[in-house]
């Protein structure tokens, strides 16, 4: 928009520079200034507009006190929103910091959004919560309770509940110090990012990773350097770390999320002496470990470890469910007191009652049975997709591979497919999934999706990827392909 284009001639009571603020907020409010559009400097708007400098510098200011532009030194004055609800009271969008903005990323988010009653969901990373032992937990809950209320919901340390943290230092071969326990493997990663991580820093990651781990490092201020994980080529990661210096290495080395890969011992070993040679600590994250099928994946990296730069991160949110919101990390006693500092800025304690009864869950062997149960199960139901994905999706369409264990399935629409103009559709069609851009956070990867195959019943399965099939063929037909069909193929 011109705003030289704005009459402030016309009578009226108020002061000058409110009559500019009120014409300036109007062009927002009609779309004709859109967010991050740079203003007129205060000199050029005052001789466009034949005002003297105070009456544009006053309107500004009242601008950027309703949160609606702000100024940049050394840049200008900036619109911070876009056009907003008549009934919006106060613009706080404005006053997000710059900072935060330059994080903000809703794809982990889109993850957690609930979906229509009638869709099937393949999105958000779900294990099977219908074999959850809900009365064992109910049991252990009331035990927990009957040990008092300032027992079970009383302050706890932020390092976690004693009990809990010796179970889990029992499971993973070292001291309780060295075990912080978290809410889920998200806040593990966000908190080591902003105990490790200083602005402009550079982390060799996964390609792809988890995208929950690549925006804490984004909010960290950090720069990213994929590794890419499928190759799993020493070499390659020998070149990055000559190359750019990395503060730390994340890697996700079994069952990955999101391709399922999982690294040899070999590799494992290889990339070890690496870490050794150029003293650089890795950040392992073993969201899925005991979600195997039939083969174990090799040791995890912290018990390879002879050096002590490993930082392993584990959940129980992937196994028991997501709702528990339970984690830790095992670090060096320093680390995990650095780690403690932080989190309790924030989050002063993890939630009591859920840590008495994962903790009497380790200690009494029901977590390992449960374990055993749970296996069998994500098999058939990987297995049941595997099949639908064979029968319905039409060939030609969609590369995929088996996985090991896990989640997911890793899949790559063929011809250059583009999986976020499938996922627009996908609503309307009844089945969900995630894309695989924000996995790669270079802005490549368009062309891939991950598909969760815990989370749902064999039944849905079957109509899910049935629902998926007809999309990929919708969109291959409009893309100038063959119109293959959603019969079943044999």
């Amino acid at each position: 928009m011109d705003l030289s284009g704005i009459d402030l001639s016309r009578p009226d009571s108020q002061p000058l520079y409110l009559r500019l603020t009120a014409a300036i907020i109007s062009a927002v409010e009609r779309g004709e200034l859109s967010a991050s559009q740079r203003l007129p400097s205060e000199r050029e708007l005052a001789l466009r507009l034949g005002v003297s400098r105070t009456t544009v510098v006053g309107a500004y200011r009242e601008l950027e006190s309703r949160g609606l532009v702000r100024g940049q030194v050394g840049r200008g004055t900036f619109v911070s929103v876009g056009a907003e609800a008549k009934s919006t009271p106060f613009a706080w969008q404005g006053k997000v910091s710059l900072r935060s903005q330059r994080a903000l990323d809703p794809s982990l988010r889109t993850l957690l959004e609930g979906t229509g009653p009638e869709t099937i969901s393949f999105a958000g990373g779900v294990p099977a919560l219908d074999r959850f032992p809900t009365g064992a937990y109910r049991r252990l809950i009331e035990r927990a309770l009957r040990r008092g209320a300032e027992h079970t919901l009383g302050l706890m340390p932020t390092e976690g509940h004693p009990a809990l943290r010796e179970a889990i230092a029992a499971r993973c071969g070292v001291r309780a110090e060295e075990i912080l326990v978290t809410n889920g493997a998200q806040q593990a990663l966000d908190l080591v990012s902003r105990c490790l991580l200083d602005p402009s820093d550079t982390v060799v990651a996964d390609r792809p990773a988890f995208l929950g781990a690549l925006e804490a490092f984004r909010a960290a201020d950090a720069n990213i350097v994929g590794w890419d994980f499928q190759r799993a080529d020493l070499g390659e990661l020998e070149d990055l770390l000559l190359r750019y210096k990395p503060k730390f290495l994340y890697t996700n080395p079994s069952l990955q999320n999101p391709t399922g890969r999982t690294l040899s011992l070999a590799t494992r070993n290889g990339l070890l002496r690496l870490a050794s040679r150029y003293r650089l600590p890795i950040l392992e994250d073993d969201a899925y470990a005991g979600l195997h099928f039939f083969k174990k994946p090799p040791e995890p990296l912290y018990r390879l470890d002879r050096v002590g730069l490993v930082v392993h991160i584990g959940s129980f949110s992937k196994t028991l469910g997501v709702g528990l919101r339970l984690g830790w990390v095992s670090a060096p006693e320093d680390i995990v007191d650095q780690l403690s500092l932080i989190k309790a800025r924030s989050d002063l304690f993890t939630a009591g009652p859920t840590q008495l009864v994962v903790a009497d869950m380790l200690s009494s062997g029901l977590y390992d049975s449960y374990l055993e149960s749970l296996r069998p199960e994500h098999q058939k139901r990987h297995d049941t997709m595997a099949r639908a994905l064979k029968r319905y999706v039409p060939p030609g369409t969609l590369a995929w591979r088996p996985a090991e264990g896990g989640l997911y399935i890793w899949c790559r629409l063929e011809s250059g497919g583009d999986a976020r103009s499938l996922m627009q559709r996908s609503s309307g069609a009844g089945v969900s999934f995630a894309i695989g851009e924000p996995f790669y956070g270079d802005g490549t990867g368009k062309s891939y999706l991950r598909l969760c195959f815990s989370g749902t019943t064999p039944d849905a399965i079957e109509e899910g990827v049935r629902r998926l099939a007809r999309l990929i063929a919708v969109q291959r037909t409009e893309a100038g392909g063959p119109n293959l069909g959603t019969r079943p193929l044999h």
